[in-house]
This record gives structure tokens, C-alpha cells and sequence, in this order.
């Protein structure tokens, strides 16, 4: 399955770090920035993490909300969160659901070795529940601030 622009995003209810709860549809009347990454405490990761963090008092003038999902587990999200300050939640999607309902666990390749992994993708969900905006194979560099403009345009 994949999501498209223009229709609905899948919902989910999942553990987040601190051993909470989310579920998507509860976040309706808010734009949603939920982003996909492949692993905690990761270079790349975590300067996309870091810049969701930095830019959180923008994206709330916003209105928007800042989702970050990976496969890592909630004990792994909450050393993360702790050792970069994270201000937003961390979906821990251990058995891979979520991934798969937005098309982001796919086949990687590596020096020639195929493995499956996180696609690094980003979705723009607004206040009705629709996909706005996709992104995905994410370059880290200028991300955050392209997702910030488009979700000030909503």
C-alpha cells in the first residue's frame, strides 16, 4: 500500500516514547508533520531530528504537530529524546505496520547488498485528515525548512 497526495492519511494508534499512546485521527483539526527515519542516534537521523527540534516553535505558529516514526523500540526513543532534547514524540512501529501502510519499508541497496529498510520520507497531513504534501528519499540538508514552508501554506 501507499499513500498519495489528495486522499486520506492511514490511520494508526502506536506506543510513543515515555510509554504513551498516539493515534492519528485524535490530531484532526491540527496539521500533522509525520516523518519517517530509519534508526535512532544515526548521523543523518539525527541531524533530522535535531532540526525538527530547533524549528518546533515555527512549526507551532504553524499549527502543525511534528511525528517522528521508526522501527526502534520505545526504551531506544527514550535515550534519543533524552541525549538531543527532543520536543516532539517518537513512534516506536517495532512490528513495521505503520511503514507499511505508508509505503516506506522498502528494498535498500548497499555496496551491492539488498537489504529492507526505511524509506526517509516525510508527510503533510492537515487539520481534515488529508495528505497534503509528500516527501520522499529525503536528503537531510534544507528538508526541515522546505517542510516548514509548505505547512505554513495550509
Amino acid at each position: 500500500m501507499s499513500v498519495e497526495e489528495g486522499k486520506k492519511a492511514p490511520d494508526f494508534t502506536a506506543a510513543t516514547d515515555g510509554g504513551k499512546k498516539l493515534k492519528l485521527s485524535d490530531l484532526r483539526g491540527k496539521a500533522v508533520i509525520l516523518y519517517f527515519y530509519p534508526k535512532d542516534d544515526t548521523p543523518g537521523c539525527t541531524k533530522e531530528a535535531c532540526g525538527f527540534r530547533d524549528s518546533l516553535p515555527n512549526f507551532g505558529k504553524a499549527k502543525a504537530t511534528v511525528i517522528g516514526v521508526s522501527k526502534d523500540g520505545i526504551a531506544r526513543h527514550d535515550k534519543f529524546k533524552a541525549k538531543y532534547d527532543l520536543n516532539f514524540p517518537l513512534v516506536a512501529d517495532e512490528d513495521g505496520k505503520i511503514c507499511e501502510k505508508y509505503g516506506t519499508w522498502i528494498e535498500k541497496s548497499l555496496y551491492g547488498r539488498k537489504y529492507m529498510g526505511i524509506d526517509r520520507a516525510t508527510f503533510l497531513i492537515d487539520g481534515t485528515g488529508t495528505v497534503r504534501k509528500i516527501w520522499r528519499k529525503v536528503k537531510v540538508p534544507g528538508h526541515v525548512e522546505e517542510v516548514l514552508d509548505a505547512a505554513k501554506g495550509l
